[in-house]
């Protein structure tokens, strides 16, 4: 058996398979993750990635909501992590104006490792939580990387049924290694014993316990469709 890349546990089994990998399941975190065996090689992954049509706009704009609704909660000036994703620098300068500070760092394109060396009043991490390919060191750094009472933004589409993966189109993006189910990420906040909240079927958002004044979810985002 492989041992799960995201709670260690060796609980899994061999979901799917094609004739490109095998994806494993975990029955304790519900996690489903492609075999390492599998993984595309550093630079293979990188052309990917340069190939790709990176769209700004998403992210951008998750992160501009985000910001909107913690200022409602707090008149504090925010320090925030965009993770994994790259935004131009019209939107960091945009959060500038309004009091805010916004670092990145992107593995591939921004690989800086400053910005990992200090905590966030929110992180935002736009579709990179499939990319994993060990979620487990990934997740601890970001738990790690947020201050209490801080949010933590994951757009990552969820698999809601397990009989329709053969068909499910995100599975053949060979980037994809790590597929999460909503089951994953309640297993995540309990362990940290984060808040969490499904603000839709494809972003989740978690919050860091503390004795903060941000204390309540974001209205906006949860009703965001």
């Amino acid at each position: 058996m492989r041992r799960c890349p995201l709670c260690s546990s060796h609980k899994t089994s061999p979901f799917y398979q094609d004739r490109k990998r095998t994806i494993h399941s975990c029955k304790v975190c519900t996690l489903l993750f492609a075999d390492a065996a599998s993984h595309l090689p550093p630079e293979a992954e990188l052309r990917k990635y340069q190939t790709a049509n990176n769209k700004h706009k998403p992210v951008q704009q998750l992160l501009t909501s985000l910001v909107i609704q913690i200022e409602q909660m707090t008149s504090a000036s925010l320090l925030g992590l965009n993770f994994g994703r790259l935004v131009t620098p019209d939107l960091v300068e945009e959060l500038h104006s309004r009091g805010h500070k916004l670092e990145q760092y992107d593995p591939f394109f921004a690989p800086d490792p400053s910005p990992l060396k200090q905590q966030y009043d929110f992180i935002c991490c736009y579709k990179v939580f499939e990319h994993f390919r060990l979620p487990s060191r990934e997740w601890l750094l970001l738990c790690s990387l947020l201050k209490p009472g801080g949010w933590l933004a994951i757009s990552t589409p969820m698999l809601t049924q397990l009989n329709g993966f053969a068909k499910w189109h995100y599975k053949n993006n060979l980037t994809h290694v790590s597929f999460y189910q909503q089951s994953t990420f309640q297993f995540l906040a309990q362990q940290a014993e984060f808040t969490l909240l499904f603000a839709s079927n494809d972003l989740i958002l978690m919050q860091k316990p503390s004795g903060s004044d941000i204390t309540r979810a974001p209205s906006h985002l949860s009703n965001r469709k």
